[in-house]
């Protein structure tokens, strides 16, 4: 069933970054999720350190937005993920004691990170958060967070399915302890006016995600739409749905070229997309900004990339984006 044309908040991208961009440059390229210099090569160097896996084509996107800031900016951008939080909190430290001169994080897991972020603060490197973890950036030292407010996006999703007829959701959480994952859960259940039902899979083993979706929906026949917080393990959710022989709709978080497809095809009825480009390149320029004229940006408040819908109405739109690595 389509679900009808709603657009929940532009992303709050101000002009003034975009104005920091004076030189022209390529842009960069997909990463495996392990890490890789990038950018311009110049004086600066900002080090981009986020929970994603290998190969996850949300976070390769991430990855493009930095390069290309940095290519634009003339920075040098070393990007490294590890989807482990201590690792990752040990990639932070490996960048302090490089002495880099930004850091740009995501918080899926801040208590994890809170030691190491702290250090870095009290080094004197400038953080920006990135994607989740809005709520905690200021209180470990951030000068800024860029993301979407996974609370408001998770109720635009259940408003968008309610209108759309739900009323018995499945959400497929696929990161143990990941806090935006359980804010967006949350908030769907507050658009849907109804509790979802919460499902823990592990997205690096989409196999074994599809079969948890598929068992859930053989159980419960009465489940009418699945709610994916990623865009890989939607298009397992398709698969699930049809393997259960349940005409419960798809729609997910985020996008890749299976969750466009399936939007044109039907199979998929919208996708919540916080621009995640945005979220690799608009942290450079604050760093840049904070760097040469002690600039911040957002007021104290984070500096919201999205949410917005991509549905039937929209996506042919987005397509070629997607194809270019920049949505």
């Amino acid at each position: 069933m389509p679900a009808p044309k709603r657009l929940l908040a532009l992303a709050v991208a101000a002009p003034l970054l975009l104005s920091a961009c004076t030189t022209e440059g390529g842009g960069g390229s997909g990463g495996e999720g392990s890490g890789g210099a990038g950018g311009g090569g110049g004086d600066l160097v900002f080090s981009v350190i986020t929970h994603g896996s290998a190969g996850d084509a949300f976070w390769d996107v991430v990855q493009n937005g930095a390069e290309k800031a940095g290519d634009d900016l003339g920075i040098e951008v070393d990007y490294q993920s590890d989807g482990d939080p201590q690792r990752q909190a040990q990639l932070i430290d490996a960048a302090v004691n490089q002495e880099v001169d930004g850091i740009v994080v995501s918080l899926a897991n801040p208590d994890a990170l809170q030691d190491s972020i702290e250090a870095a603060v009290e080094a004197g490197i400038p953080v920006v958060t990135i994607n989740s973890g809005g709520d905690r950036s200021a209180e470990l030292g951030a000068i800024g967070h860029v993301g979407q407010e996974e609370q408001i996006a998770g109720r635009g999703a259940g408003e968008a399915l309610a209108g759309a007829g739900a009323q018995n959701v499945l959400c497929v959480v696929h990161e143990a302890g990941n806090i935006g994952l359980e804010q967006r859960c949350s908030g769907a259940s507050e658009g849907l006016g109804t509790q979802v039902t919460p499902l823990q899979v592990d997205v690096n083993d989409l196999q074994g995600a599809q079969s948890a979706i598929a068992s859930q929906l053989q159980g419960d026949t009465g489940i009418d739409a699945v709610l994916t917080l990623n865009s890989a393990v939607a298009a397992v959710a398709v698969e699930a749905a049809a393997d259960a022989g349940s005409e419960a709709q798809v729609a997910t978080f985020d996008l890749n070229e299976d969750v466009i497809s399936g939007i044109q095809a039907g199979d998929i009825a919208f996708a919540v997309d916080q621009q995640q480009y945005e979220q690799g390149y608009l942290p450079i320029v604050m760093l840049k900004l904070y760097a040469e004229n002690l600039n911040t940006v957002g007021g104290g408040q984070p500096v919201l990339t999205g949410p917005a819908i991509v549905d039937a109405d929209n996506v042919d739109e987005i397509a070629d984006l997607a194809s270019a690595g920049t949505r």
